[in-house]
């Protein structure tokens, strides 16, 4: 539902370039029966798409595979971009649901 919060426990960002000081970000968090979801997160904390893996690896290997790369290993990023804070919350992306489609993701 627009506009509700989600919970998310992850703090390990991952994050793509997608336009002149405009980033897609990704969280990855295990939900209670072992699986694990990427939230894609825009700047402003608004989560408006998602994708399920059945494991943790497999998630970080999909994010590598399309461009994503994780902030904390990313010094020089970290000194002129910030990521999203809590709280998150979910919203639309004007494209839609751009990764889960599969139109910007390759599996």
């Amino acid at each position: 539902m627009q506009g509700e919060e989600v919970k998310i426990n992850s703090c390990d960002y991952w994050f793509k370039i997608v336009e002149f000081l405009q980033q897609n970000w990704a969280l990855i968090d295990e939900t209670e029966d072992g699986r694990f979801i990427i939230y894609f997160l825009g700047d402003t904390s608004g989560i408006f798409d998602q994708i399920e893996s059945p494991t943790l690896t497999e998630a970080e290997q999909g994010l590598i595979r399309n461009g994503f790369r994780r902030y904390s290993e990313d010094l020089e990023t970290q000194k002129f971009v910030a990521c999203p804070s809590p709280p998150f919350y979910q919203c639309e992306h004007p494209n839609g649901f751009i990764y889960s489609s599969g139109r910007f993701w390759v599996r």
